[in-house]
């Protein structure tokens, strides 16, 4: 059994009710012994989200934005599948795939499965969701026009911040200014404004706000903390800043 197998058994948390346990199916009970599963009430999005929980959450998702443009080519399958490999190894890549699979031949009530992430699941836990999104949707150099919005409106429906949004986009999407949108303020700002956000992301963006996921999902958020670095170290420069 790899590491998704493991997560599972180890707590699948809020995702065992509502519309995410309506899509489980069956997925759970031929990946690990359900006499294993643990599960748990997340009466608010304040208490932190185990990987299990994480990672079906991350799966629907992915599913919902694969399906955005109407149809699912193999390559895209293939793309998804490398980068679960990279990110947590072969046979958890397998796992996951398997039940992407089966969840790409259902039907995504998506506002209903965000709703229920988002009233259940730490922001901190939230933000690295829909980097990882970006991430995945990315893997093959470019992001769909019908992709990009079912991320927009995922980003809405689990309570991202517009400013967080546009943070994380330009960390994939560059746009006009993109350094100073990753920190979240205009190219007006001062310098002690600039170092007073940077300060301020690092904090949010820092991988330990996501340590509870476990290492394998810890290290992603990695990406994020060095996107919000390079872009301090660019603004600096632009500004002779010391």
């Amino acid at each position: 059994m790899g590491r998704f197998g493991k997560w599972l058994g180890g707590g699948l948390g809020f995702v065992m009710g509502g519309p995410i346990g309506g899509l489980l199916g069956f997925l759970v009970g031929s990946m690990v012994d359900s006499t294993t599963v643990t599960s748990s009430s997340y009466p608010s999005g304040n208490t932190r989200t185990t990987p299990g929980a994480f990672g079906i959450s991350l799966l629907v998702l992915i599913a919902a934005v694969m399906k955005a443009d109407g149809k699912v080519v193999k390559s895209e399958l293939d793309y998804v599948k490398q980068f679960f490999v990279r990110q947590f190894g072969t046979n958890s890549a397998s796992e996951a795939t398997r039940m992407l699979r089966d969840l790409l031949k259902q039907d995504i009530p998506l506002r209903d499965v965000c709703q229920q992430i988002g009233s259940s699941m730490d922001y901190s836990s939230r933000l690295q969701l829909l980097h990882l999104l970006f991430n995945v949707s990315l893997a093959d150099g470019s992001i769909n026009p019908a992709e990009f919005e079912v991320i927009d409106r995922i980003s809405g429906y689990i309570g991202i911040s517009s400013t967080d949004f546009l943070s994380i986009k330009n960390m994939f999407v560059p746009d006009t200014d993109s350094s100073y949108k990753i920190l979240e303020i205009d190219r007006y700002a001062t310098d002690d404004e600039v170092k007073k956000a940077y300060r301020r992301m690092a904090m949010k963006f820092h991988p330990d706000k996501v340590a509870h996921l476990g290492e394998d999902f810890k290290k992603t958020a990695d990406e994020k903390f060095k996107k919000v670095n390079e872009a301090y170290e660019k603004i600096k420069k632009e500004r002779n800043m010391p």
